[in-house]
């Protein structure tokens, strides 16, 4: 008996703590894409990449003698000016044409392969850190949790919770929602359809670039770090729905949570097999996801 609660309190539970840690970060990578894939009907291919940006801003405003904190705050506000230019210069260009989807589908995915060569160019190939800016452990129920994860917890949390708020509870998210079910009648109706579809695009690559900021410290700094990670939130908006955002925050804490769970029982290596032989199930069961999208959740 006493074996059983040591482990549980030694090794599950930290274990379940550095999991939701990471969740979080995934949840808000994934809430970037399908706010723009529930208005925009667009699937941006070059979201990781947006999401290393976010890291590497990190690392160019340490470099500028600026603290992490003053990083956290400038990189979303840099990240949504790309991300409108990014809609209003590219996106724009090919969203009315007959074919969008595949359109916007290879734009993104050839400018995902443009941005992570920039980095390589810009910063190098070779990792790079960021050290940690909050240091210690609080005890919590007779456990050591690293200030830092805890922090990581406490902001994406708050962060989840106010795009949620944002989205169903204000005449702007309104405005959004209203854009993603008619765009033709919102413009009759006066709503300056374009500038929402560019602002909502700012605001999902803002998202991204928050997650590499948080996750920088946690992680080495690399320029093909988002081609993995785009790869779990892809698995999460595509199994919570797309277009989701209850979706994609409940899918993004389950499947992080046992993703990091089954690590203690198995290989690591066989973290993502597990994690898309669940999506592949998903879809069997249920092609459209576990919810539905943007506006219905």
């Amino acid at each position: 008996m006493n074996d059983a609660l040591e482990w549980l309190q030694f090794v599950l539970a930290p274990q379940m703590i550095n999991g939701l840690s990471i969740g979080v970060a995934v949840v808000l990578m994934a809430l970037g894409l399908t706010i723009i894939f529930g208005l925009l009907d667009v699937i941006n291919m070059a979201h990781g990449e947006f999401y290393a940006i976010g890291a590497y801003l990190a690392v160019a405003f340490l470099g500028l003698g600026l603290s992490f904190w003053w990083a956290l705050a400038l990189t979303p506000i840099v990240m949504a000016g790309l991300g409108y230019i990014t809609e209003r210069g590219l996106i724009q260009r090919v969203f009315h044409s007959k074919d969008r989807h595949t359109l916007t589908l290879l734009l993104t995915f050839g400018l995902a392969i443009v941005l992570e060569d920039v980095l390589k160019i810009v910063f190098g190939a070779n990792p790079l850190r960021i050290e940690t800016p909050i240091q210690g452990a609080t005890e919590l129920v007779g456990l050591f949790f690293p200030n830092y994860r805890l922090f990581v917890m406490a902001v994406g949390g708050l962060l989840i919770a106010a795009v949620w708020l944002l989205v169903f509870r204000t005449s702007l998210g309104a405005i959004v929602r209203a854009a993603a079910f008619d765009r033709h009648m919102s413009a009759s109706l006066g709503v300056p359809v374009s500038r929402v579809y560019a602002s909502t695009f700012a605001f999902g690559v803002a998202l991204a670039g928050i997650a590499g900021v948080l996750l920088a410290p946690i992680y080495s700094v690399f320029p093909t770090m988002g081609r993995d990670f785009v790869l779990i939130a892809f698995s999460v908006v595509i199994i919570g729905g797309m277009g989701s955002i209850k979706g994609a925050v409940l899918a993004g804490l389950l499947l992080t949570q046992i993703q990091s769970i089954s690590s203690l029982f198995i290989s690591p290596v066989w973290n993502d097999p597990l994690l898309f032989g669940i999506m592949v199930l998903v879809l069997m069961w249920r092609p459209q996801g576990l919810f539905g999208k943007l506006g219905h959740a």
